[in-house]
């Protein structure tokens, strides 16, 4: 056997090491339409803010209400989005949709969110909404980069985008909200082609 050969049945080696101890499965257009979500969603709470209340959002309005109900709606079209194309990829890969390595994806990617989500309610409650925006994409961001080990490494890149987003925003809340578009909109979009042209047209 050659040497070549030898490297080969090594890279061999690694790339099944790889599939088992990560979840590869996730979906490009996932993230796509995540964005575009994202958007629409933006696109609603600011003509709601600036049509019916002279650009401020105040927290115990029907317009408050109606922008959270809007951000309710992203996430669980995003999420519902997600989990059909990855399971849909997953079927076409003939790869396991729910083992060992995506409970821990999951598991590492929720506790963020859920710690973060629960911290923003009570900063909301106190009357504190001027770092919202950041805190979403601070937390968003420690989700992704600790999911990222158990899924494909790229995502942690995201994440890193979206915690200097969020730092940015927490320095300056006033621009919080084009942040957010930035962040959960337009970086979605940037990085779920990137990761659709590269891994989904294989």
């Amino acid at each position: 056997m050659t040497q070549q050969d030898y490297l080969k049945d090594l890279s061999e080696i690694k790339d099944l090491m790889n599939k088992s101890s990560r979840f590869i499965s996730l979906s490009g257009l996932s993230g796509i339409l995540a964005g575009t979500y994202a958007l629409i969603g933006a696109a609603v709470a600011y003509w709601l803010v600036t049509t019916y209340s002279n650009g401020v959002l105040i927290l115990d309005g029907w317009i408050f209400r109606s922008c959270l109900l809007t951000l309710v709606l992203v996430a669980v079209f995003s999420i519902i989005t997600g989990i059909l194309l990855t399971t849909r990829k997953a079927k076409q890969q003939g790869a396991k949709i729910w083992d060992s390595t995506s409970k821990r994806l999951v598991l590492n990617f929720i506790i963020p969110l859920v710690v973060g989500g629960l911290y923003i309610l009570i900063i909301l409650s106190q009357g504190k909404y001027g770092q919202s925006g950041g805190l979403m994409l601070i937390f968003y961001g420690l989700a992704l980069v600790n999911a990222s080990k158990y899924s494909i490494g790229d995502i942690r890149y995201l994440g890193y985008i979206q915690l200097v987003l969020g730092l940015i925003g927490a320095w300056q809340p006033g621009f919080g909200f084009w942040l957010w578009v930035l962040g959960f909109g337009v970086m979605h979009i940037i990085y779920g082609s990137w990761m659709h042209f590269k891994y989904d047209t294989k």
